[in-house]
């Protein structure tokens, strides 16, 4: 009898706490729906996949074992085509080794993938890569199944809260060998800390602070500079980390790690505060669909302000160093206060 070939999508994500990580959403989307979700509070996170329309969740424990982890999964993604990661800093660990397990060619961060069948009757992938900050798209064909990264921010992601979404989802015996998998044995985990607030990857913090030019209006570079490094203390203070805009970037107020934007990082935060934001279309294709937004702005028209569930008109960087004092993390000589000479309040971007 020949062997069943593989057919359709599946999507793979891991889970940290509970929580999805960005782009999760939309990976589930690109592969129709059905979704694996592995990691730490797996159900809880299979269960708040919002589009799905079948999950299997498996425990894995804390801390990601990317060898024994893509050994075991190896026989429960032979059935489909195309297995789906999110290009998340869990999912580019895992993906390689998946599809060094499956004997599968892999395409890292693709805009784009389907599933076809060739003239032979063989799996086709069709997938298109975005190069040059993904202004040109190249379209790349896997004749037979594929393992592919999805960047993020390709679909807009909505969230369902998790009693909400319906999701059926079961569970998956799954048994990590204790020797790893391909590439050899996985890093023992002696413990697990949590990450600085400071200078975690802004796609997975639970709260950002982000500072557009409006925060620094007027300001000359050396106390735009300082005014952003208040922003990073105040931002991890409240259980966050700070973003920017690429206005403040390119001027080299803070550095590129912070952009958030379709040309930086996709965040998706349960709190976002924007602080002398516009809210450009640039900026916002970014900042994923997060639960709350607050806008602090003078302009109360503009975009940031009309998309926030709170929206304070008043001066972005007055309200940073009265935000600082209040946390015992400014000291005086951060920002100028609102009205000061040489300060002029602004929209920003």
């Amino acid at each position: 009898m020949t062997p069943a070939r593989p057919a359709g999508a599946l999507a793979v994500v891991v889970a940290r706490d509970g929580r999805l990580p960005v782009g999760a959403v939309e990976t589930v989307a690109e592969a129709g729906g059905r979704a694996v979700v592995v990691g730490s509070g797996a159900e809880a996170a299979a269960r708040s996949l919002p589009g799905a329309v079948g999950v299997r969740w498996a425990e894995t424990g804390p801390g990601l074992r990317p060898a024994a982890l893509a050994e075991a999964l190896a026989p429960v993604v032979a059935g489909a085509a195309l297995v789906v990661l999110p290009a998340s800093p869990d999912g580019r660990d895992l993906a390689p080794r998946l599809a060094a397990a499956t004997g599968r060619p892999l395409v890292a961060r693709v805009l784009e993938a389907t599933t076809d069948v060739a003239d032979d009757g063989s799996p086709l992938v069709r997938t298109r890569v975005g190069r040059v900050d993904d202004r040109l798209l190249l379209p790349v064909e896997v004749h037979g199944p594929a393992v592919v990264t999805l960047a993020v921010g390709g679909r807009a992601g909505t969230h369902v809260p998790p009693d909400a979404t319906g999701t059926p989802v079961e569970e998956l015996e799954l048994d990590l060998p204790a020797g790893g998998g391909p590439g050899g044995p996985d890093p023992e985990l002696v413990e697990l800390l949590a990450p600085d607030l400071h200078t975690m990857d802004l796609s997975d913090a639970t709260r950002v602070v982000a500072g557009g030019a409006g925060l620094v209006a007027g300001l000359d570079d050396t106390r735009a500079t300082a005014a952003f490094g208040l922003l990073t203390r105040v931002a991890a203070a409240l259980g966050g980390s700070a973003g920017a805009t690429r206005v403040a970037t390119d001027a080299g107020w803070t550095g590129y790690e912070r952009q958030i934007g379709t040309t930086g990082v996709t965040v998706d935060p349960d709190l976002y505060i924007a602080l002398g934001v516009s809210g450009a279309a640039q900026h916002t294709g970014g900042i994923g669909a997060p639960r709350h937004v607050v806008s602090v702005n003078t302009d109360p028209s503009c975009p940031m302000t009309a998309m926030a569930d709170l929206g304070l008109v008043v001066d972005a960087g007055a309200l940073l160093a009265e935000l600082a004092d209040r946390l015992g993390v400014g000291d005086g000589a951060d920002t100028v206060p609102a009205g000061a000479p040489g300060r002029a309040a602004g929209g920003g971007g």
